[in-house]
């Protein structure tokens, strides 16, 4: 590339960036301010102008796809001479060295690497050698133990020092031990070793080093704020001995400390490379001025953060929308309305809902297959596809119907009882040589002549589970129904013990099934197990949708980092949600919610017209209506910015405006403004699993004045006992604030507390 005419159209501080060639660099790259741009014309200029052989040039991102299009960019601008650039990531870049000068740390240069499968079964089989209970500790608890320990540069000694005495961690080091002796016995390396060891080949062989660093003289790292410890220090030894160092990132986009990403390496960058020069670009080429002025006031509350304020050339644009609502099923009723109407030209792929969790979804995921619109999950799965959920909704469909042998044999093993493939092929070959459903030859399993008497006991545990909770069907609700198949088969209590990120949020969507459970017996008058299936059978179908690029996207704010919309949809902006009820309690909490601020940040930059920031004030969790206070990152926006003034009132005088939210989950066509929904209209639509259209409320508790008053003693079926210390008249229905013995104070509406005075 003769030319550097491309310079001409960049800003100031981005000719800066590209034309600054030597020494430690740090380019502060605020949202949607062409940070790529610069990375791919600093290398062009690199060559060009600073006369540098592309063989000593090293870039670094994190993902292969990212990787992909700066290879992609980088070979359209540089043209001849680009292929002896590294453009790779960190992991792909360590295992290029490794496969050269492993044998200096006692490994074959054909080493195995593990994927996290792989991973689990060597801690299982680990486990059992120490005779170590694995029900106890969890193979995912332990491996995120292991992984977290080498993102820190940790070795097994180390994590056992550290320990303090914590029986737990003790354990866990012990296990890291005999974990990494296994993998180099067998040769093999897991992903962070690839790290881990590359740093500990350049600390141990010297030779080794230098030759890497005089092969990569010019070093630029993308997507900075998101490298761990172990990252950092592999960058800081290649750099060390020309210093050209080049980090591109933004602190405010730190998003990601969850993963092991430490934010400190690019907050004290110029600490490690104190001749460093710092560029910030600070003009957005993606969002109105309003949106940024936004993003800018909220993360200005952030203390850990590099001092920049977004602007841009494009205009103010229009006021942020913000709309504060009784009900989640308002929200989403309102969201989904909102798109149907500005999508005039049917045109959804301008429109992104983004969510702090991935349970969220279901609520808009069923508005919108109920208007027909075509939607995507990104980095998720659709909720009623969810392992959790589908495992769930298997139990319920054995109970209320045996014949279905996807379900049954979909939860044979669930939690796991030791009935093994053989048995089950047996006990299948039976049922078909007698032409009975799968679950009645499991029924029968001490008449199968293959079968063993010990397979057949396996088997009876199940079977009686399963016609015991069939026994219950004629006087538990559904509700109560999935709270005792939960607690029977330990299904939480085991993600609880495994006490991983993953875990976490496969019991959010737990209570999300739970609510929605709940939800549905309060929309319809005689509320059944089938009726529920058969409902969940309606909006879990969206095979029709059409599987193209025109959808409106659905997303959690993590998956939404590095993407843009017209219109976004930042939802369930709630306090104890938004920021989380974690963060909010944690005993670092000032770092933990400045993490939900960056992340608050990053949702609100991914706007490039249009922001809409919805809440409710009562949401159903873990079938429990909750009361909730709006996000305090709602609050930090200046009023000015706001189409719609807030109100803090949290006082239920409208509660026609409640009961109403209860109707839109009832899936009635008149709920949407008309239409119809699969071809059924106003006057088929099926009592059961759907409201009438007549008395749409009938199924909404209607008010009763409570037998109790302030001071009595009362028990609630969940929470145990506790006493009353407030009571309100919300016009349809009671509020009243408990202060339970053993969980603390509670506020919830009398009609659904179902509270007892004792």
């Amino acid at each position: 590339m003769a030319d550097l005419e491309y310079l001409n159209y960049m800003n100031e501080p981005q000719r800066d960036a590209v034309c600054t060639t030597e020494g430690p660099l740090l380019i502060i790259a605020g949202a949607g301010s062409g940070k790529t741009r610069v990375l791919t014309h600093r290398v062009a200029y690199l060559i060009d102008k600073a006369g540098v052989n592309p063989y000593n040039i090293l870039a670094i991102t994190f993902t292969n796809k990212a990787a992909d299009e700066m290879r992609q960019r980088i070979d359209d601008i540089v043209g001849f001479g680009s292929e002896s650039i590294w453009v790779t990531t960190f992991h792909s870049t360590c295992v290029r060295i490794l496969r050269r000068n492993i044998d200096r740390l006692g490994y074959d240069t054909h080493f195995t690497i593990y994927d996290s499968d792989d991973q689990k079964t060597l801690i299982k089989d680990i486990c059992k050698r120490l005779n170590i209970d694995t029900k106890r500790y969890k193979e995912r608890s332990i491996m995120s133990a292991i992984s977290s320990a080498k993102d820190e540069l940790l070795t097994p000694e180390d994590l056992m020092n550290a320990s303090g005495g914590d029986f737990v961690l003790q354990k866990y080091a012990t296990i890291y031990r005999e974990y990494q002796n296994s993998l180099k016995k067998n040769n093999a390396v897991d992903f962070d070793d690839l790290i881990c060891l590359t740093v500990q080949l350049f600390k141990n062989e010297p030779d080794v080093l230098d030759y890497y660093s005089e092969r990569f003289k010019y070093i630029m790292v993308d997507e900075y704020q998101d490298t761990n410890t172990a990252q950092f220090e592999l960058v800081r030894l290649l750099a060390r001995k020309y210093q050209n160092i080049c980090v591109v990132g933004d602190d405010d986009q730190s998003i990601y400390k969850f993963r092991g990403a430490n934010i400190y390496n690019i907050l004290n960058f110029e600490k490690y490379f104190p001749d460093a020069k710092v560029v910030k670009l600070e003009q957005n080429y993606r969002s109105t001025q309003n949106i940024l002025d936004a993003a800018n006031e909220v993360i200005s509350n952030n203390r850990g953060r590099k001092t920049k304020k977004l602007w841009t050339e494009a205009g103010e644009g229009d006021l942020i929308e913000f709309k504060q609502f009784e009900t989640a099923y308002d929200e989403a009723d309102f969201v989904v309305r909102d798109i149907k109407t500005s999508a005039t030209s049917g045109d959804y792929k301008d429109f992104a809902i983004l969510y702090r969790t991935n349970a969220q979804s279901r609520l808009f995921e069923e508005r919108l297959i109920m208007n027909n619109i075509p939607y995507k999950l990104i980095g998720g799965v659709n909720f009623y596809a969810r392992k959790e959920i589908k495992d769930l909704l298997a139990y319920f469909k054995t109970i209320d119907n045996g014949r279905d042998d996807l379900a049954v044999r979909r939860i044979i093993n669930i939690p796991k009882r030791g009935i093994g493939a053989t048995t089950i092929a047996k006990v299948q070959d039976f049922a078909f040589m007698k032409e009975i459903p799968f679950y009645t030859a499991l029924r029968y399993a001490d008449e199968i002549p293959e079968l063993k008497r010990a397979a057949a006991s396996k088997i009876h545990p199940f079977t009686t589970f399963i016609q015991t909770m069939r026994s219950k069907v004629e006087f538990l609700s559904p509700s109560k129904l999935l709270k005792d198949i939960i607690d029977e088969t330990g299904y939480v209590e085991e993600l609880e013990a495994e006490d991983t990120d993953e875990a976490r949020s496969r019991i959010e969507n737990i209570d999300e099934l739970i609510s929605k459970v709940v939800s549905y017996e309060e929309s319809v008058e005689n509320p059944t197990l089938s009726g529920f299936l058969e409902e969940v059978a309606l909006v879990a179908d969206i095979d029709s949708l059409e599987d193209d690029s025109n959808h409106v996207v659905l997303m959690t704010l993590h998956s939404a980092k590095g993407l843009e919309f017209k219109n976004v949809y930042l939802v369930g902006m709630e306090d104890g949600l938004f920021p989380s009820y974690m963060s909010i309690n944690a005993e670092n909490s000032r770092e933990e919610i400045e993490e939900e601020r960056r992340l608050a940040y990053v949702g609100i930059t991914r706007a490039k017209e249009k922001l809409t920031l919805t809440c409710a004030k009562m949401r159903m969790t873990h079938g429990e209506p909750q009361r909730n206070k709006m996000s305090r990152f709602v609050k930090e926006i200046p009023s000015s910015l706001l189409n719609e003034k807030y109100s803090d009132d949290y006082s239920y005088e409208d509660n026609n405006r409640f009961e109403r939210g209860r109707e839109y989950n009832s899936f009635s066509t008149n709920s949407y403004g008309g239409g119809s929904f699969r071809g059924n209209s106003s006057n088929t639509v099926k009592k059961t699993g759907f409201a009438k259209m007549s008395g749409l409320t009938k199924g909404a508790p209607s008010k009763l004045t409570p037998d109790y008053s302030v001071g009595d003693r009362v028990s609630h079926i969940k929470f145990g006992e506790g006493t009353v210390t407030a009571m309100k008249d919300g016009g349809r229905d009671y509020e009243v604030t408990v202060e339970f013995d053993k969980v603390g104070v509670k506020k919830m509406f009398a009609s659904f507390a179902k509270l007892k005075k004792i």
